[in-house]
């Protein structure tokens, strides 16, 4: 059993991943100082057969070590080939990060079968980048599969992507699953999505994370009798065919109680998308009256918290509208393309003790 971390720099990882996946070493890439810190080599991994340690973006707190095993990998691969095919895949998502190692790995183990067909995988970001361009738009269109996730994707630009002939497909997952284990909605084979009475997502099958390394106490919150246990909320819809497919509602945590009522930040996302024209985010920063501080944060600096709320009102109960305005330069986003809401909770905080 390989247990000896070798750190690598990111553009190392196809060269080094086969011997990773045949147990010489477990692979652990480091874009920065920071993740190399974090990870320290001279520790042993003691989950067996691993192979890979990604680190988590801390998007929402601290960053954690997920340790992937060789078979973990393959068959996320497998399950991925045995629904769509296999490809030859393009690379522009940092092997750091579960998206970019898992573009890697199914380049490395799609290799022996048929070859031919192209796939690409991007953030929401990159793909509203490449729809400012005519060439940008030219080259994803050329492509058989442009997997888009890391992120929740605008429906109007993945409609936009597809009229323009780009044939996106939505991926739903995270490092401790390998990447993607529903694409559009329908689970991978041998992926078992399950959804508790309040909504939570559960997911049981083959490509599941070793545990986080050196945090047991993290592992046993998030490992429960095999299936991982996650802080998304979702539901079971049916398509036109009557299929079932899966909508993801937000995170465990977005439903917050502010002055004693529960308000869910994902849907109050989904009302700014939906009727505002500016730019606009919400986090939660806990408050000691409200219990949970409503922050709307934005870009645009043309109007007031007040005006704000004056808008949010005919849609929202008092205790959901803001009760306070962050106005940024630009949104945070993590490597991996993620909204960075702690970073936007700092500044939050920073704003009110200041």
């Amino acid at each position: 059993m390989a247990s000896r971390v070798r750190l690598c720099d990111p553009d190392e990882v196809a060269r080094l991943l086969p011997a990773a996946l045949d147990g010489e070493f477990v692979l652990a890439p480091v874009a920065d100082r920071r993740t190399a810190e974090l990870i320290d080599p001279s520790v042993p991994v003691s989950e067996p057969e691993a192979a890979v340690i990604v680190t988590t973006s801390g998007s929402t707190g601290s960053p954690k070590q997920v340790v992937l095993s060789s078979g973990a990998i393959r068959a996320s691969a497998a399950a991925f080939r045995q629904r769509f095919g296999a490809f030859e895949w393009t690379s522009e998502l940092s092997p750091t990060h579960v998206a970019g190692l898992m573009v890697v790995a199914r380049g490395l183990l799609d290799r022996p079968f048929v070859a031919g067909r192209r796939a690409i995988s991007i953030v929401p970001t990159q793909l509203v980048r490449a729809l400012r361009t005519r060439a940008d738009t030219a080259e994803l269109a050329g492509y058989d599969a442009v997997l888009v996730g890391g992120a929740a994707a605008d429906p109007a630009l993945l409609e936009q992507a597809r009229r323009a002939g780009i044939p996106v497909l939505t991926s739903y997952g995270m490092s401790e699953t390998c990447g993607g284990v529903a694409f559009d909605g329908v689970p991978l084979p041998g992926a078992d999505i399950g959804i508790a009475e309040d909504g939570r997502i559960s997911i049981g099958g083959p490509m599941l994370f070793s545990g986080y390394r050196m945090d047991p106490r993290a592992t046993r919150a998030s490992l429960v009798n095999g299936r991982l246990v996650t802080h998304d909320r979702g539901e079971w819809t049916r398509d036109e065919a009557g299929e079932p497919r899966l909508r993801l509602l937000g995170r465990v945590d977005d439903v917050v109680i502010s002055g004693g009522v529960n308000v869910d930040l994902a849907e109050l996302q989904r009302l700014l998308d939906a009727h505002s024209d500016r730019p606009a985010k919400v986090v939660a920063v806990p408050d000691a009256e409200w219990g949970s501080r409503i922050v709307l944060v934005t870009t645009s600096d043309d109007r007031d918290l007040a005006g704000w709320r004056d808008e949010l009102r005919e849609h929202l109960e008092s205790a959901a509208l803001p009760r306070q305005l962050l106005v940024v330069d630009a949104f945070p986003y993590t490597a991996s393309g993620k909204l960075d809401r702690q970073r936007l909770v700092n500044w939050a905080d920073d704003q009110a003790a200041g």
